[in-house]
């Protein structure tokens, strides 16, 4: 490795205001991993969404959630390495945990996106705070090799309908937030079009 070239370590994450993620201004603080911003794994995610269902069906509450993904995150995997991918959606997790209630639930059903569990929240309430996560993290930008690049967010969202099972709702989630960032949903998609906010 040459020894002149910035490390994907030494790479900063930054805001629009210009403070880097390792200021002690920053009002999102610098994490390292997602665990520290308290996201649950793929297995604990699909027992929370289960359970988030069954309540919701159980006492006729309403229930949504939100797929955060960043579009150019494996492309900064491929030129500055997983260190910098991971740092990034660490930190994306950071400013996302910051416009949620305490007890919403952020998790990871893959290496590449976030996971938001709203309980008790309608489709115009998700929508709402879906439009104001995404302004958020329209903000931020990565620095490396001296440019700064925005991230390419996108975020789906799907509300719970009775009868609709956890991995179907998954489903119609990821499709939503897909279609927001200008890709055609796979075949074999979910078949109700959920609403998707999209990038800039």
């Amino acid at each position: 490795m040459d020894p002149t070239q910035p490390s994907a370590l030494q790479t900063l994450v930054r805001d629009t205001t210009g403070m880097a993620a390792s200021d002690t201004t920053d009002p999102d603080p610098p994490v390292h991993s997602a665990e520290q911003i308290e996201t649950i794994s793929a297995v604990e995610l699909q027992e929370r969404l289960r359970e988030e269902i069954s309540r919701a069906a159980r006492h006729g509450t309403p229930l949504a959630c939100l797929l955060v993904t960043v579009g150019n995150l494996e492309e900064l995997s491929r030129v500055h390495g997983s260190d910098l991918s991971e740092r990034t959606l660490a930190y994306v997790g950071s400013a996302l945990r910051r416009q949620l209630r305490d007890f919403d639930r952020i998790g990871r059903p893959s290496e590449r996106e976030l996971l938001v569990i709203l309980p008790g929240a309608d489709g115009p309430h998700a929508e709402a705070v879906a439009r104001r996560v995404l302004v958020r993290l329209r903000t931020i930008k990565i620095e490396a090799d001296g440019r700064r690049r925005p991230l390419r967010v996108s975020v789906g969202l799907a509300a719970w309908r009775a009868g609709v099972s956890d991995q179907e709702l998954l489903a119609q989630t990821r499709a939503a937030a897909t279609r927001a960032a200008g890709l055609e949903p796979p075949a074999g998609g979910a078949t109700v079009s959920p609403p998707a906010l999209g990038r800039p």
